[in-house]
């Protein structure tokens, strides 16, 4: 399963990117918005410093004006993925794409059948939001479950993005289910590295270390 970081923040994806973990970056309006940034200057840069797909996500709602943005954001580098709302006008948007060799993710997603929808047209994603479902009284996995089961049913290559992750356990779900990627923020993404008997084993073999007698160094002889 790949790990992408859902941010638009660069110090971030610079120090996961360090980690070696991650695979790709996923972005959306609301966290460029944050960023205070020109979109497209900031889109090449998360390209420059990650080599991996890269979603730009569009603001229109209608298929013509998704199509122009999406063909203007596919220009900038060849790993960005246009992110399309699952809305009727988005379906025709990422059917017309897929034929023109435009990779898609089909962003909020929050029924199966939306998932079965996007994965007709060809989107090369489809990004299904668990946690959100988990907040309304929904079990978001579940949603996964079932989108993997249709696409393995039915041999459909788009890969599924599990999205709006809230805890490591949702990625460690992910996981066991089959999913493809794991998009997650920062925190989440660091939390995947902790457990307290990791914290406390470390201590201990620091604090005993100080115990091993250490050889004095020796001083080197002038010529």
């Amino acid at each position: 399963m790949k790990f992408f970081l859902d941010t638009a923040n660069i110090d971030q994806i610079k120090e996961a990117n360090s980690w070696g973990i991650i695979d790709g970056v996923t972005t959306n309006p609301t966290h460029v918005s944050k960023e205070g940034r020109d979109f497209k200057d900031l889109i090449e840069e998360i390209c420059s410093i990650v080599d991996g797909p890269i979603s730009a996500e569009v603001v229109s709602t209608n298929c013509a004006g998704m199509l122009k943005e999406a063909r203007d954001l596919a220009k900038l580098h060849d790993n960005i993925v246009i992110k399309i709302p699952t809305i009727p006008e988005g379906v025709k948007a990422i059917k017309v794409l897929s034929a023109e060799g435009i990779k898609t993710n089909a962003t909020l997603i929050f029924s199966a059948m939306q998932a079965f929808l996007v994965a007709k047209v060809g989107a090369t994603y489809s990004s299904p939001f668990v946690g959100r479902l988990d907040a309304v009284g929904h079990e978001g996995m579940e949603l996964i479950q079932q989108t993997r089961q249709i696409y393995d049913n039915y041999g459909y290559d788009c890969e599924i993005i599990v999205a709006a992750v809230r805890h490591p356990m949702h990625v460690l779900e992910a996981a066991l289910i089959g999913a493809d990627v794991t998009t997650m923020n920062f925190e989440v993404m660091e939390q995947l590295f902790k457990h307290p008997l990791t914290d406390i084993g470390l201590e201990k073999f620091l604090a005993d270390w100080k115990k091993v007698p250490q050889k004095k160094s020796r001083s080197k002889k002038g010529k």
